[in-house]
Formats: C-alpha cells, structure tokens, sequence
C-alpha cells in the first residue's frame, strides 16, 4: 500500500473526503498508478496530481475509477459534486495554475478571478433552466390575454425579458493558428461546469477539428467534455477533460 503524502493546506473537509476515498479505492485496488491509467485511460501524472489534492478529476474520470474498483458510482459520483462545489468556490481559477497538464506544481494563487471564468455548478443550472421556463409561460399567458382583448392590470408597464446570449463560428487563420471570434486566449483553464466566450471559443475549435461538442452555447457540461477527451486522445495529450494550454495548442493549430 503506498504511503500517502500530506494533502495541501486550507483544503475544504469534503475535499479531503473525496480524495480520501480515491487514495482509499487505488490503495484497494492494488493497482499501480501506471497500471490505473491503462484501465481508466487517464495519465498516471493525471491521477498523481488528483490523489494528491492538487487537482480535482473530471467526473468521467471517477466514474472510471468506480467501474476499475468496483465502487459506488452514484455515491463516488455524489462526493465529486460536492466536492467539485466548495473547490470552485475555494480555489477560483487564476492565470498561476493554469497548466493542469503540464504536471507543474501550481504556485500560490494571487490573481483575483476573471468574472467571465465563473463556475456554474449542474444543479444551478438545472434552477436557472427552469426558472426560465416558468418566466416564460407567465409572459406567454399575459400575450394570450392581451389578444383576447383583457388588457393586464397595469399595461404601461414594459415586460423585460432576457436573451440568452449566442456566439457564432468565424474562422480566421492568424499566424498559423486558427481563432473562432469569441476569445484569442491560449491559456485560459477550462473545466466542466464553466461558461462564457472561452468556452464557446472552444467548441468552435472542437467543431473545427470534427468533433462535436453537442452545440455552441458557451456552457462547458457533459458532451462538451467528451468533446474534449476525444480531442486529447487524436493529439495524444493528458486525458482529463480539461482545458490547458497544451489542448488550446492542439486545437489552435
């Protein structure tokens, strides 16, 4: 059984949890790190730096982990949410630890986070989804009177409603790299449950490259992950369903 090094300081209890039960289920196993990365088809330097707390793993990849050990899915599933909830909230994304792939030790992180790099969780966007829906078929049901000729109680007012915001393809080939119009970042980390213009950069890039990120919303979930996982494989790059400069690289060129 490996001797395990002291996780990072500062790390939320159920992060320490989650990751407990990681070392737990490897330890269990008796699998080697190069040994799970063949039967979960992530890079061993991947699971070195998710059993040692210094990156949380795509949920793909715990669920890989639950299929080789016979695991919980649901419950190990259920770990990585609330896990992936307080590390978002603890440890924005900044420009020091950008290179998740590089296998690097991340310096201290001192750069305020970019309001667009936000992190969305599922379930904030499952209540965002619906509240939408429900604003929706009270502003439908108001048009449906007014037609029918019974003015609302107080018709002077106007009925603000929100678009969603949309993001188109244009390709432009720029110093031998291509851009979609959205962003020109090279090495902005992208991770499940982000959104904004990077993201929507990205699936331009994946749609470019062949393969389908499920739409161009610039909401990074399920299908634009597999997205991603997909394009690390063709360019032989880390598997984790991240987003980091060397991906950027792979797609850009």
């Amino acid at each position: 059984m490996a001797r395990w090094k002291e996780l990072p300081g500062g790390l939320d209890p159920v992060v320490v949890e989650f990751v407990g039960q990681l070392r737990r289920l490897k330890d269990g196993s008796g699998l080697s790190l190069p040994r799970l990365a063949v039967r979960t088809g992530y890079s061993a330097s991947s699971w070195e730096r998710y059993l040692s707390g210094r990156l949380l793993p795509p949920a793909p990849a715990v669920e890989a982990l639950a299929a080789v050990t016979g695991a919980d899915t649901v419950r190990l599933l259920a770990l990585h949410e609330a896990a992936a909830d307080s590390w978002h909230r603890d440890r924005p994304a900044g420009p020091a630890d950008l290179d998740a792939e590089s296998g690097g030790e991340p310096p201290p992180i001192t750069v305020a986070p970019s309001p667009v790099r936000r992190p969305v969780t599922r379930l904030r966007l499952y209540l965002t989804a619906a509240g939408a829906a429900v604003a929706g078929a009270a502003i439908a049901g108001a048009a449906v009177t007014a037609v029918d000729g019974e003015r609302p109680a107080d018709s002077s007012r106007t009925v603000a409603v929100a678009h969603p915001i949309t993001y188109a393809c244009t390709y432009v080939r720029k110093a031998g790299s291509w851009y979609a119009g959205n962003s020109g970042t090279n090495s902005d980390l992208l991770e499940v449950d982000m959104s904004g213009p990077e993201v929507a950069e990205l699936q331009c890039l994946l749609q470019r490259a062949g393969i389908s990120p499920g739409g161009v919303d610039g909401n990074f979930g399920p299908l634009t992950e597999s997205a991603v996982i997909t394009a690390q494989k063709r360019y032989h790059l880390d598997i984790d369903g991240q987003v980091g400069p060397h991906t950027w690289a792979a797609l850009r060129g």
